[in-house]
């Protein structure tokens, strides 16, 4: 009986810094999973910016008349490029992670003009450094789509478990932030550009 006083008076405290220490270990690894996530989009995306340039200029030859059309997409990869960077820099800023939504909304917008536009040039369509590069934009298209599928799974668990009792108190006295989804913004980006030569 004398040792029970003693396990209670040191081993609840104990217990309850434990279980924290737990939690709070447990909010860190999911906000490492997202952040891990988020670096997949990222690759992805460097790739599809990389390729804007030579599809552009391939399309320059045979779009003379279209150069609007090349300028808005070359304005709306550097738009988006900028933004891939600052997201890339805190992918836990949901700010910065919408900005990059938005961006490659107006991306995925502008290529899909492109392409339209591209489908009244029949010499384009049979250039096969044209269709090589449509065929691995429309590749990396849907390695973006199945990264930000993972990405937004990945919050979706980190702000479950985030936002659950008592692991908000926890959260919030170790300034976890929101994390954002990764979502295009503009209703006719979310389609895949159509690719057809």
């Amino acid at each position: 009986m004398e040792f029970i006083g003693p396990v209670i008076t040191w081993g609840v405290p104990i217990l309850i810094i434990v279980f924290l220490v737990a939690i709070y270990n447990k909010l860190v690894a999911f906000r490492n999973r997202f952040k891990n996530a988020f670096a997949q989009i990222d690759v992805q995306l460097q790739r599809r910016h990389d390729l804007i340039p030579n599809l552009v200029e391939t399309a320059k030859a045979y779009l003379k008349h279209e150069k609007e059309t090349l300028e808005n997409v070359i304005s709306a990869r550097n738009q988006a490029v900028s933004a891939q960077k600052a997201a890339a820099a805190d992918p836990a800023d949901g700010g910065l992670v919408g900005k990059l939504s938005q961006a490659e909304g107006l991306l995925t917008g502008a290529l899909g003009r492109l392409f339209a536009v591209s489908e009244a040039y029949p010499d384009l369509k049979g250039d096969a450094t044209m269709r090589d590069l449509m065929e691995s934009l429309e590749s990396t298209e849907n390695k973006v789509a199945f990264a930000r599928q993972a990405y937004n799974d990945a919050v979706m668990n980190y702000q479950t478990y985030k936002e659950s009792f008592p692991n908000n108190i926890v959260a919030n006295f170790g300034s976890f932030k929101d994390a954002a989804m990764f979502e295009i913004e503009n209703p006719e980006a979310k389609v895949a550009p159509k690719v057809s030569f």
